[in-house]
């Protein structure tokens, strides 16, 4: 048995909870995996089960204002009040698998990013002592911080389970994460035969929800792309937006809610309102803009003979951005993360768990190619239950 608080024998099989609060502010993924090392470097993953905690009103504007501003007493408590939320995450996530917690060797834990400013600082809240306390599991947290300590970007960490669990075995693949922020991870054939790369295209979901939920108070986002659908983008705008730096800088890079944020929301509505467009064209131009700035990204700074492109995370469920991608990205193969593998809602935590595994079996989990760092870095903090 492994002894609470030691390192982990990269040989052994071993249970973890990876726990996700992406900047889209909807709530927390809890996902309990399995880890099986094979041979070599690679192991293999098994998805015994994942939950979603949806944040109420209430924790979702604590999160978004925390962006903008904050006392540091606000700050202190919101900290402590996420370890919590991300403890009732992972325990809901083990009583979902059947798996009591003596069995699970730690919990990962991404916490929610509050601010990103490579490589200068990095931030993300949610205390890793209360998730211990609450479960009596030992966590591994603060995985952007030593990359970014190394002169990283911090982001996008999900590049490393892209290639060691989610690769084609004989062609290249993007995979592309719709979350608040959008990432793609450029994987070569087996994960191996080639260099990774990945970066932040832009924004995800968070303008399109911010977008719907400015124009129609009532609803949580733009629900199975209705509105988008009802509407045409307005293309002067987009055309405008897409000149932000941010798109044309080369990677490696990344971004946030420090770009993207309420006050670039209310500009993008009142630059539509400008241009006479209807409720449903300005949600449709923010699924263009997320549409064409992924497009932009594949076209400009991809140069792999990529094969595929395989959609996850909250924006993988909006049919109207699936399919603007798919239009913006033709003749490119575009798929769902869910029709490959397991529910692509689960796969940013379970990315996270494989991080929380490298950090206990002291493996790098940061990709130099990606983040930009100056080496390997074991990423994370381990707090002892």
């Amino acid at each position: 048995m492994i002894a609470r608080g030691s390192g982990l024998d990269a040989r052994d099989a071993a249970i973890l909870v990876g726990l996700m609060s992406g900047t889209s502010a909807d709530g927390i993924t809890a996902a309990v995996v399995r880890f099986v090392p094979g041979a070599g470097e690679a192991v293999s993953a098994e998805l015994l089960a994942h939950t979603t905690r949806g944040y109420d009103q209430a924790q979702r504007e604590r999160l978004l204002a925390a962006v903008e501003r904050g006392t540091p007493a606000e700050y202190c408590r919101l900290a402590f009040d996420v370890g919590g939320w991300l403890a009732d995450a992972a325990l809901a996530a083990l009583d979902a698998a059947h798996v009591d917690s003596a069995r699970v060797r730690a919990i990962a834990s991404h916490g929610h990013t509050i601010w990103h400013q490579p490589p200068r600082a990095t931030w993300q809240l949610g205390e890793a002592a209360v998730i211990a306390e609450r479960t009596g599991i030992d966590v591994v947290s603060n995985f952007r911080v030593r990359d970014v300590a190394a002169g990283g970007q911090g982001a996008p960490l999900v590049a490393i389970a892209d290639r060691m669990l989610f690769a084609a075995p004989d062609a290249w693949r993007a995979l592309q994460n719709l979350g608040g922020i959008g990432n793609v991870s450029i994987v070569p054939p087996n994960g191996t035969q080639g260099t990774l790369r990945g970066f932040d295209t832009g924004p995800g979901c968070a303008v399109i929800d911010g977008v719907a939920r400015a124009l129609a108070p009532h609803l949580p986002y733009d629900v199975d792309g209705a509105m988008a659908r009802a509407g045409q983008p307005v293309r002067a705008v987009v055309d405008e937006l897409l000149g932000e730096p941010y798109f044309q800088q080369p990677p490696p890079k990344s971004t946030g809610r420090e770009l993207f944020d309420r006050a670039y929301i209310t500009r993008f509505v009142d630059r539509c309102r400008s241009a006479a467009a209807s409720s449903n064209d300005t949600v449709a131009s923010a699924v263009s803009l997320t549409a064409r700035s992924v497009a932009f990204a594949m076209h400009r700074f991809v140069r792999e003979p990529i094969a595929d492109l395989v959609l996850s995370g909250g924006g993988a469920r909006n049919p109207a951005l699936v399919d603007a991608i798919a239009a913006e990205v033709a003749p490119l193969a575009v798929r769902r993360f869910d029709d490959l593998f397991f529910a692509g809602d689960a796969k940013e935590a379970v990315a996270f768990a494989l991080l929380g595994w490298l950090n206990l079996t002291r493996r790098p989990g940061n990709v130099v190619s990606v983040t930009g760092a100056r080496g390997p870095r074991v990423l994370g903090t381990l707090t002892p239950a």
